[in-house]
């Protein structure tokens, strides 16, 4: 990814990660601006956020329900059910550093982020003369430090003047030839749901989090000179600016700096570690842990040549060029690999997960607060993450499911009188489970923790490890069923439904044509609980427990209220064939089970998939798909519909409309989903595994006709190399992680051979025994290969 000029605003500038320390780089020239987030700094302190007065009007809401009060319904869980906003994600602050002796007039100027190498580059030649200044800058994983590094080609020496300020209250002061900056969070911040209008931030002494930043600079030559406004640098050959921050945080249930945790000595360590490395050496071990990651996906989509001559725009060119319709499949896979990085850069293990903007925001009142949004985008983040290759990086999310699980517990108690765990719509750094402030149709969905756990048995699909589902997965996904099973009711009608119940953000109209969003059996709340129930129900037989417990689910499955089809063979998404308040809205939480789900498939139940997809075209018809995040959603979905032109129309859309200069996903404003959501889009199009198969360009769309891709992951621990001409496959390979039974599905014969050369036979249904490590090479069938060729029939959709 590269640029012309330097960023003008926030959403054209370079973001940088390791998880924990986030940045976004402008590459200005004679000021550059990095501003900073650390992954712990949000407003608030531990605190009850449960209603305790809730479950005291839930039988009168049901009962409302149950007689078609729907508005009235609506009106008593908005008064007295729901509860308080969480809290922000902040920002940490910003480094400006102004570099003279620089001419007004520059020439040669490019900035840059390579996702190879993690590192953001900016250079240009000052003035008429030959002196090219270069900046380099990469925050490491392995070293918990930033580093920014100058230098000149021509021996000119390097000036600079570097300050620290932060929107948050804050100091700075020079401590042992170190500027550092230092402050506390706010602990609550009123009025800050939508946007940046201006609202209450309150600040308590000896409450909310701490936080510090160090930074330290190291010439080979020179003068450097530090007091408390900043650090002045003269006549310096090459600069290396070190940096490091932390917070006092201390868990999602403890005080800030209860058990003693100390932000400055955090700093210090690590910038005295970092010192035992040059530049070139702490370059290298960045680069290195990146790559470890980063390397194991290659994607080539079109033909090499044609990438040679976009490649010689400037992206943001490019996509101007792509918006007018040029075709650019180069750029689709950057964007696909850019979705990887972002992951990589917010998300790793011991860090927290990435929420709506990642790891970056620069507003102390942060769209949305930043936060994780359990109703589709927290979820859609890590959509790629074990289809690309990334297990590493799903690890956080997994670790607040765990910490979800403890308050979400209190929650259920409290609320609901059920047991088990629940998690709602909004979370926050302090794990809040509660239902937020607000309408009941974002604030009442009780079904957070039971969508977050399909994450959970995603990863023992992906690495079918016993011990994992024993140890880690199933007993969370255990308990969010438990909850599922106190929460479900009797309709009347001899099914099990939900009541009160919602579809995410979206509003029928009653008979009185009143917009509203409370009814009972909303199709999303069915195809989650079945989907938890269908999982815990295979992991208790693999895991021999909890038999008794299994045939509750079993039972429950049977009678839960089944999937409908409206007059218009469109797929319902309430359990009334209520009339839309707007036929077009961003979310089709009812298509959850097509996808992610799924229960909805062309082989199995071709007739919901066809509800499926006149549902998708009925929405997109009224204008449905106009954010990022819900764009993508409509290339997944296509891609298990087999529809690959029509997933690629959105791929199109996405990169045309819903993404920022920096390809940034835009909602509007920024939100990070759509980059998770897309990357995981395009890997759908090229594998799929969700039906038991492997199944090799399920949805290669014409666009795509050549192409390749190394490292991309399946179900049953397998790792899929492809390469295709024409639309055809020309040849792959399937690495077994398990030795796992293997089924392969393509629409034309194929053959299996091992290393050696020699043929596997394969089964009626295209599968065959692997040993754990070993590559087998999948081709088109000759007339010579004396092989069973039957996969899965494709089907089509009418």
């Amino acid at each position: 990814m590269w640029y012309r000029e330097p960023a003008a605003k926030w959403e054209e500038a370079l973001p940088l990660g390791n998880g924990g320390l986030g940045a976004m780089v402008f590459g200005g020239v004679q000021e550059e601006r990095i501003q900073w987030n650390e992954d712990t700094l949000w407003s608030g302190f531990p605190r009850d956020t449960n209603n305790y007065e809730a479950r005291r009007h839930l039988a009168a809401a049901r009962e409302l329900i149950a007689s078609g009060k729907y508005a009235e319904a609506e009106q008593l869980i908005e008064g007295k059910m729901v509860g308080r906003s969480t809290e922000s994600f902040l920002p940490l602050g910003d480094l400006v550093i102004r570099q003279s002796g620089i001419a007004d007039h520059w020439t040669d100027y490019r900035r840059e982020l390579d996702l190879d190498t993690g590192i953001a580059s900016t250079h240009f030649r000052a003035g008429g003369s030959d002196d090219i200044f270069n900046r380099d800058m990469f925050i490491s994983a392995v070293d918990q430090v930033a580093v920014i590094g100058y230098a000149s080609t021509g021996g000119a020496p390097i000036q600079l003047e570097i300050g620290l300020s932060s929107p948050l209250q804050h100091r700075t002061r020079a401590e042992d030839g170190t500027l550092v900056l230092y402050g506390h969070a706010p602990t609550h911040i009123a009025d800050n749901y939508r946007g940046d209008h201006p609202g209450s931030v309150l600040y308590e002494d000896g409450l909310g989090i701490q936080y510090e930043m160090r930074l330290l600079a190291l010439t080979d030559s020179g003068q450097v000179t530090v007091d408390d406004s900043g650090i002045r640098i003269n006549g310096a050959g090459s600069v290396t600016l070190l940096i490091a921050a932390a917070t006092n945080f201390e868990g999602f249930d403890r005080s800030p700096g209860s058990g003693g945790s100390d932000p400055s000595g955090i700093c210090r360590r690590r910038l005295q570690d970092a010192l035992q490395h040059g530049f070139a050496e702490l370059r290298s071990r960045h680069v290195k842990d990146h790559q470890a990651l980063f390397r194991r996906v290659e994607l080539q989509l079109g033909r090499p040549e044609a990438e040679g001559s976009t490649q010689a725009l400037a992206t943001d060119e490019r996509m101007q060029a792509y918006r007018e319709g040029r075709e650019d499949a180069a750029l689709e896979a950057l964007m696909f690999q850019f979705g990887r990085y972002l992951l990589i850069a917010s998300s790793r293990p011991g860090t927290q997960p990435a929420h709506l903007q990642g790891i970056w925001n620069p507003h102390v009142q942060p769209p949305w607060n930043s936060d994780y949004t359990t109703n589709i985008n927290t979820e859609m983040n890590y959509w790629p993450a074990e289809t690309t290759h990334l297990s590493e990086c799903h690890e956080p999310l997994f670790q607040m499911i765990r910490e979800l699980s403890v308050s979400g517990a209190r929650t259920a108690k409290i609320h609901y009188g059920a047991r088990g765990w629940v998690a709602h719509h909004n979370v926050d750094l302090w794990r809040m489970a509660s239902p937020s402030d607000g309408r009941a149709m974002w604030a009442f969905w009780p079904m957070g923790g039971a969508w977050l756990c399909r994450h959970l048995w995603e990863r023992y699909q992906f690495h079918p490890d016993l011990e994992y589902l024993r140890e880690t997965a199933y007993p969370l996904m255990r308990d969010a069923a438990l909850f599922c099973l106190d929460w479900l009711i009797e309709d009347g009608k001899g099914h099990l439904v939900t009541s009160p119940s919602t579809s995410p953000e979206n509003q029928f109209l009653t008979e009185a044509g009143l917009p509203c969003s409370v009814s009972a059996g909303s199709t999303m709340d069915m195809a989650i609980i079945r989907d938890i129930f269908h999982h815990c129900i295979e992991a208790s037989q693999l895991l021999e427990q909890d038999e008794e417990l299994r045939e509750e689910w079993r039972a429950a499955v049977a009678r839960l209220l089944p999937y409908a089809i409206d007059d218009e063979g469109r797929l319902m998404e309430w359990s009334e064939p209520y009339p839309e308040a707007e036929p077009g809205h961003r979310h089709v939480s009812h298509l959850y089970g097509l996808y992610p789900g799924s229960d909805i498939t062309l082989q199995d139940t071709p007739q919901l998939a066809e509800a499926a997809y006149r549902t998708l075209m009925s929405r997109i018809d009224h204008g449905g798909g106009h954010t990022g995040w819900s764009c993508v959603w409509l290339i997944n979905l296509f891609a298990r519909l087999q529809q690959p032109d029509k997933a690629y129309d959105y791929v199109r859309t996405l990169i045309s409309r819903s993404m920022h200069p920096n390809l940034l996903g835009d909602h509007p404003p920024f939100q990070i989903d759509a980059n998770f959501g897309g990357t995981a889009g395009l890997a759908e199009m090229l594998l799929q595994s969700h039906l038991g198969a492997i199944q090799l360009l399920p949805a290669l769309p014409k666009a795509w006709a050549e192409g390749s891709v190394r490292g991309l992951k399946a179900r049953g621990g397998f790792i899929v190399d492809m390469e295709w001409r024409e639309g055809l496959l020309t040849s792959a390979s399937v690495t077994s992680t398990h030795g796992r039974t293997c089924r392969i599905s393509y629409s034309v014969p194929f053959a299996v051979r091992r290393e050696d050369g020699s043929v596997v036979t394969t089964d009626d249904h295209g599968s065959f025994e692997t040993v754990n490590g070993a590559t087998y090479r999948i081709t088109p069938a000759t007339d010579e290969d004396s092989v069973n060729t039957n996969g899965l029939n494709k089907a089509f959709l009418k």
